[in-house]
């Protein structure tokens, strides 16, 4: 099984030139079954990103295009009176987050109103219309886009929103010999025939799960994640610069977050354990927005990954 998902991360990778930790990353969140929050600058392949994925996935896609004037049921799906020779009855049409991988794309541009639309299905995996709950698909993992810079006629993600994603990617810049690679790339697309790249299964994705949740954590590694986690919250006691730059610490579900994301990458690593390198290898997507920082931070500019490389210093590592 991880020969097959290290042959799909490959053939992503082949689509989406220079960004390797991104597909990773993405990768993680897909087999650790978390939701996907995608940050960067127009035109760094966030959409590019999704679109790799879910073409080699045997899933079904379903973009939503947030804008100012996007409604609840926009996205989840109304009850809707049916006309019969009979009368009339109540049908409920489904909305486009009944898929199995969903594109928000520019998430922050629609009201709070709309995306809190999205706060039952990526919790609880389900949706309640008109007093009714609808199940969804067994496969479901919504990947949100948004622009960090552009903040004119943007509604910022509530907390709770933010914490229901697994990881926050940060996309940057491509070096020059990948921006190269892109752009012979796209010219090979443009002129060559589309061949329909090998596709993963969902069979095969709830396969790999379940050999995910046979990783073995042992309990220090468990008290390196809690203590990692408790001290987001009670940094001053730890280091006085911490105490300083983190206004909100992370909920448990850093712990929870971190604990699945390990695992996956303990699993990808040919590894039947979790390590303290795994713990610290994904500990900046499960993290970062879930840090609320302090004036004094913002003020001089402290970024959350900072924060986190300063936690990694002073969080003792288990022996």
């Amino acid at each position: 099984m991880r020969d097959i998902v290290l042959q799909f991360e490959a053939s992503v990778n082949q689509s989406v030139v220079g960004q390797q930790s991104v597909v990773r990353q993405v990768l993680i969140a897909l087999l650790a079954d978390g939701h996907v929050l995608l940050e960067s600058l127009p035109g760094l392949a966030k959409t590019r990103t999704v679109k790799a994925i879910a073409t080699r996935l045997a899933a079904t896609m379903s973009r939503i295009q947030f804008t100012p004037d996007l409604l609840p049921s926009d996205i989840t799906g109304a009850e809707t009176l049916l006309q019969s020779g009979t009368g009339h009855t109540l049908s409920f049409q489904p909305g486009p987050i009944f898929g199995n991988l969903i594109l928000a794309d520019e998430i922050n541009r629609a009201p709070a109103k709309v995306q809190s639309a999205l706060l039952e299905a990526m919790e609880e995996r389900q949706i309640s219309v008109a007093g009714k709950t609808h199940r969804m698909s067994a496969l479901f993992l919504v990947m949100a886009t948004q622009n960090p810079i552009e903040q004119e006629g943007t509604y910022p993600l509530p907390e709770a929103q933010m914490d229901r994603f697994l990881l926050k990617v940060l996309i940057g810049y491509p070096s020059p010999e990948s921006e190269i690679a892109m752009l012979r790339l796209l010219r090979e697309e443009r002129n060559a025939l589309a061949e329909a790249p090998a596709m993963l299964s969902q069979e095969a994705i709830f396969a790999v799960r379940e050999e995910i949740g046979q990783i073995v954590v042992a309990p220090a590694i468990d008290d390196y994640i809690v203590s990692i986690v408790n001290a987001t919250r009670h940094g001053a006691q730890l280091d006085a610069e911490l105490g300083k730059w983190i206004e909100v610490g992370a909920s448990p579900r850093g712990a929870i977050g971190l604990d699945r994301a390990s695992r996956v990458q303990a699993w990808l690593q040919a590894r039947s354990f979790v390590t303290p390198d795994d713990v610290r290898a994904v500990i900046h997507p499960v993290l970062r927005h879930r840090l609320i920082l302090s004036y004094d931070a913002n003020a001089d500019s402290i970024s959350a990954d900072r924060v986190i490389d300063r936690l990694i210093e002073k969080v003792a590592v288990p022996a």
